[in-house]
């Protein structure tokens, strides 16, 4: 099942969507270096974070897949929002310096794809920004949530796909250590459950946090892609239907 637009919005303006949105920031802020500048690029359901990490930006742009769904943001000024598919970004060749994901991997049709697409668009030594559903946590598991649709992923995992892609991984991070409960009582113990998973059961998080180094000294061999998609318009006139007259 894939998260739609709506949904996603509804959920982080739930009590429970701003404690996880709080507790990933916590995890992205860990690994986040400061790059005065940048040219920064979202990727999935991003807003919630490109408003906090994207200020020192020359220029942002949030990016949101076409089975998702796309909302306008920021709110007020030009539009910097764009309906794209994963594997054929809008961007030329090394033309961003970071890109962060967020529901987004997980409901990738070719994961490995889309990666690809996005060490194409990465300037050299550009950063790739993961955020995805732990494999072993227990949020992978409930629906009520967004992080429990899709493919979860492990450690293991995530580390082979971005070295097949030519990604280096780097440093790691971790969130969403509290149950995804909904009952008001026990989100009032959301810190300090979070602070004992991150000593007590890392392994248990959430979600995982990854950050990855586009890599140069190695080739990439050309392959064709599996897929190709094109936008089809869901209310698209087709005009009448002529026909010769007899003569």
């Amino acid at each position: 099942m894939i998260s739609d637009i709506v949904d996603l919005r509804s959920f982080y303006t739930t009590t429970l969507g701003r404690i996880a949105e709080q507790s990933i920031a916590m995890g992205l802020a860990s690994i986040w270096a400061r790059l005065p500048n940048e040219r920064l690029v979202g990727l999935g359901y991003v807003l919630p974070w490109l408003d906090r990490f994207g200020t020192d930006a020359e220029r942002v742009f949030a990016f949101m897949p076409a089975t998702q769904g796309a909302v306008n943001w920021p709110p007020e000024g030009p539009s910097a929002t764009a309906l794209v598919f994963e594997e054929e970004l809008p961007l030329v060749d090394s033309s961003v310096d970071r890109v962060l994901l967020v529901h987004a991997l997980e409901h990738a049709e070719n994961p490995r794809e889309s990666l690809q697409e996005l060490w194409r668009v990465l300037a050299p030594g550009g950063r790739l920004v993961i955020v995805v559903p732990n494999r072993r946590g227990v949020w992978a598991r409930f629906e009520h949530t967004p992080f429990g649709t899709g493919r979860p992923f492990s450690r293991g995992q995530l580390t082979s796909l971005l070295r097949e892609a030519n990604f280096t991984p780097g440093d790691w991070s971790d969130g969403l250590f509290f149950p995804p409960s909904t009952k008001r009582w026990l989100l009032q113990f959301h810190q300090i459950l979070e602070r004992t998973g991150r000593r007590l059961w890392p392994m248990f998080s959430g979600v995982i946090i990854v950050e990855a180094q586009k890599r140069l000294y190695q080739g990439i061999p050309v392959a064709k892609r599996s897929s190709r998609r094109v936008f089809m318009p869901v209310l698209s006139p087709q005009g009448a239907v002529r026909h010769a007259r007899d003569t």
